[in-house]
């Protein structure tokens, strides 16, 4: 490696199936134009240094061995990059200047965490810089790993298939497999963020400790459903669908207590409902964002435009761009 090697990846927001995706139901994401960035230089003092933008403040230091990371300074802060070098299986190196960069995941005025998976697109994309290589199959399955390591062993996946990916998917758990889906013609949408920040860990963790209930099998079912809708390309099809998926998703959020209509997502929901549009959440709970669909772009227009303070309106779109070399 004799000049920096850039890798990119995108964030996602998850359209149908989450939580359901975990009981092998199928999940319909999308990747959006927001970057996380990795790059990567050779140091010949054997020592690395990682700074961040974004990720976090403070720098790193570390030296690669044969047993593995000896950190000097941020292992705490850092855990990323030990997941991807045990993933990766470096051992004993010379050294690395790793630049990473989320920058485009924070909000520039709060400068709090937009919840739109950019600990998967860091993953993704440090992976990729690593390996000097952007090709799914040669990446991905160390991607997925270092991953869900970070993620204290949890965790669909889904996130990561849509950072290598990019575009619209549909993602099954079972041998984490994907299937590329169009956008359907007509449908518009804005995403909206609550201003609030959720831990899909913690979340995550809430679940596995609950007793299961019937709301958790019909939410996998309706997940089934929209994987349908989605699959057919039809815009209507599609929005008529998630008027019983997210009833669905009420209740199982209610029986988990999730609150993953928490932070103002009611209220937009209801909003929505009123207006004859469709709005859900996309995160976990307790905040992140959600999505307005609708087949006029002036009534999707309208309703933003209603919104208080408390919302932001976020300048991304859908994203056929996964995980890439940048030239």
């Amino acid at each position: 490696m004799s000049t920096s090697i850039v890798a990119t990846a995108p964030g996602k927001v998850v359209l149908s199936g989450e939580y359901a995706v975990l009981d092998c139901a199928p999940a319909i994401c999308m990747a959006i134009n927001y970057r996380a960035r990795a790059t990567i230089s050779v140091r010949v003092d054997g020592f690395s240094r990682v700074e961040s933008k974004g990720y976090v403040s403070e720098r790193g230091e570390f030296q690669s061995t044969d047993s593995g990371i000896r950190w000097q300074i941020g292992r705490k802060s850092f855990i990323v990059i030990d997941t991807v070098w045990q993933a990766v299986n470096i051992g004993k190196d010379t050294g690395r200047d790793i630049h990473l960069d989320t920058t485009s995941f924070i909000d520039s005025l709060t400068l709090q965490k937009i919840g739109v998976g950019s600990s998967a697109a860091i993953s993704v994309a440090l992976t990729a810089a690593v390996m000097g290589c952007a090709d799914i199959a040669t990446i991905g399955m160390l991607a997925h790993k270092a991953h869900k390591e970070l993620q204290g062993g949890i965790g669909s996946g889904v996130d990561i298939a849509t950072s290598l990916q990019g575009g619209l998917i549909e993602y099954r758990v079972e041998d984490n497999a994907v299937k590329i889906l169009s956008w359907p013609n007509g449908l518009s949408y804005r995403l909206i963020w609550t201003g609030t920040p959720a831990i899909t860990r913690d979340k995550l963790a809430q679940l596995n400790m609950g007793v299961s209930k019937p709301s958790r099998v019909r939410l996998a079912d309706a997940s089934e459903s929209m994987a349908c809708h989605w699959q057919s390309g039809d815009p209507v099809r599609v929005l008529n669908g998630y008027r019983d998926y997210c009833e669905q998703l009420r209740e199982f959020s209610d029986d988990y207590k999730l609150g993953i209509f928490d932070m103002g997502h009611d209220e937009l929901w209801r909003e929505a409902k009123a207006r004859n549009l469709i709005y859900k959440p996309c995160g976990a709970g307790g905040g992140d964002v959600g999505i307005l669909l609708g087949l006029d772009n002036v009534e999707l227009d309208a309703f933003c435009h209603s919104l208080s303070n408390n919302f932001k309106i976020l300048d991304c779109e859908l994203s056929d761009v996964g995980v890439r070399i940048e030239l």
